[in-house]
């Protein structure tokens, strides 16, 4: 009798627990997939959140094919390990600035190779820490820092950066029209590498959004929008760049990590063939999984879940297996060239 009750006791906890899945670091105490079509989410510190389903990030399981091309792309959380091996590395601000403003040792050339040094991680890693320090408005393109000096200079002869950046107020194209005009320079001359992996729909944005759109997503204060844009302004014009710009740029970056909140809202991605809502967070190694829950939970059986859960997992170590491919595959032909 004792062992049946241990026996059921443990069937009945693990259909608990299975809705969670909590990894070591994570902050969600509770997460549930309400009957009105919307994800409950608890954090630790004991907020609550109720999000639309409707309104998350839709995606299919890839089914373990290993196939893909390309980049896959969720705009999610920094994982607490990766934040607290950082804060660990770089115990306060002052340091950060005393490491990016020290450039005797190594001069830094490129935005990725700088930014590389200090956190790791592949392309998309890259991506979502800039995108972070813009939404949080730590990194700015308009910051004084970001100016170019007024000069009535001209090279003689005029050089083709001197004919495409000698309008722009900054070292990025900050005007969305100069922005799209650069960008289709960009395209034509097939110099679009350090774009080629960001998410479409941050260049449909971008490409869709005029300089009376723009002044009204900062008028509303998006800055979700805003940094989505404003990231692929910044890598269109990544390659006018100068060292003071770069090393504003990596500090700004590492202050927002180091002052990362991990109250934040986290991005809830559902996989709809699986019927599952997933939370998940980005380390320098990949994403990792923080947290499922499955609709109508308590009506699924034991192993449908566990297999559910099982192809979750298959998918995002395939996800990460083609992302660091495909990132070593760029970085040879980078370097071959």
């Amino acid at each position: 009798m004792n062992r049946l009750f241990v026996f059921l006791f443990f069937v009945l906890n693990s259909f608990v627990v299975f809705s969670q899945v909590p990894s070591k670091n994570s902050f969600i105490k509770d997460m549930q997939w309400g009957v009105d079509y919307r994800i409950h989410l608890t954090l630790f510190n004991d907020s609550n959140y109720t999000i639309n389903v409707e309104d998350m990030i839709h995606s299919n399981s890839a089914n373990n094919d290993t196939s893909l091309e390309n980049f896959v792309y969720y705009p999610v959380m920094l994982a607490r390990d990766f934040v607290d091996r950082l804060k660990k590395t770089k115990s306060d601000e002052k340091a950060v600035v005393t490491q990016t403003t020290e450039t005797n040792d190594i001069k830094l050339v490129t935005l990725w190779g700088s930014l590389h040094s200090s956190i790791g991680g592949g392309w998309v890693h890259f991506i979502n820490c800039l995108e972070y320090s813009m939404e949080t408005r730590y990194l700015s393109i308009t910051a004084p820092l970001m100016e170019r000096p007024k000069t009535s200079w001209k090279p003689n002869p005029r050089t083709n950066t001197y004919k495409r950046t000698r309008k722009w107020k900054y070292y990025v194209p900050v005007d969305q029209r100069q922005a799209h005009k650069e960008y289709a320079r960009k395209v034509r001359d097939k110099q679009l590498d350090n774009l080629q992996e960001v998410p479409k729909s941050f260049i449909k944005l971008f490409l869709e959004t005029n300089n009376r759109d723009y002044k009204q997503i900062v008028e509303s204060r998006n800055f979700r929008k805003l940094a989505q844009i404003d990231l692929v302004k910044l890598l269109v014009g990544s390659n006018y760049l100068s060292e003071p710009q770069i090393t504003y740029i990596k500090t700004m970056v590492l202050k927002s990590v180091l002052q990362y909140s991990y109250n934040q809202l986290p991005t809830v991605i559902v996989f709809d063939d699986l019927e599952a809502a997933v939370v998940m967070s980005l380390n320098e190694t990949g994403y990792n999984l923080e947290q499922v829950v499955f609709r109508s939970d308590k009506d699924l059986a034991f192993e449908t879940k566990n297999e559910r859960l099982d192809k979750i997992n298959l998918n995002i170590r395939a996800i990460n297996k083609i992302n660091q491919k495909i990132f070593q595959e760029q970085l040879k032909k980078h370097f071959t060239r």
